[in-house]
């Protein structure tokens, strides 16, 4: 755990602000697909700070969160690399947003805590559980024969 964790201030109490593990990826149009990755964040009293690997490697992360109105932004600084900085915003399922190297290269991001499972996961079962209705089936194509 880091030393944030063991200090006097209390952690975030807020529901959408969990400390611990929390996971996601990260999207680059030179490599398409979800790349990965796995973080250990703490949030209090505004401050986010943690650490996490990727694909890229090690990382610490330094940042801000806001209760009010749920936006974030922070910088991925790479053992030994470079730095990434990430903007973006709580609504409840994790945080989206917009990961940027400079003026070099951008693209889109979603975290979220280890417990809650990939949020858009839900919405997909939730559609494909939705009742078939009354309505008629109709066969269609060859029967076998």
């Amino acid at each position: 755990m880091s030393d944030d964790q063991n200090s006097g201030s209390q952690l975030e109490t807020d529901p959408r602000f969990p400390s611990g593990p929390w996971m996601g990826y990260f999207l680059q149009k030179e490599f398409p697909g979800k790349h990965m990755m796995e973080l250990r964040l703490t949030f209090q009293a505004g401050a986010m700070t943690g650490e996490g690997r990727d694909r890229v490697g090690e990382f610490t992360v330094r940042g801000q969160y806001s209760l009010a109105d749920g936006k974030c932004h922070w910088t991925n600084r790479y053992v030994g690399k470079h730095d990434v900085f990430y903007q973006g915003f709580n609504e409840g399922k994790g945080i989206w947003g917009v990961w940027e190297i400079g003026k070099l290269q951008r693209g889109g991001f979603h975290i979220w805590p280890e417990g809650f499972g990939e949020p858009t996961d839900d919405h997909l079962s939730a559609e494909a559980e939705l009742p078939a209705g009354d309505a008629e089936f109709v066969e269609t194509g060859a029967r076998p024969g």
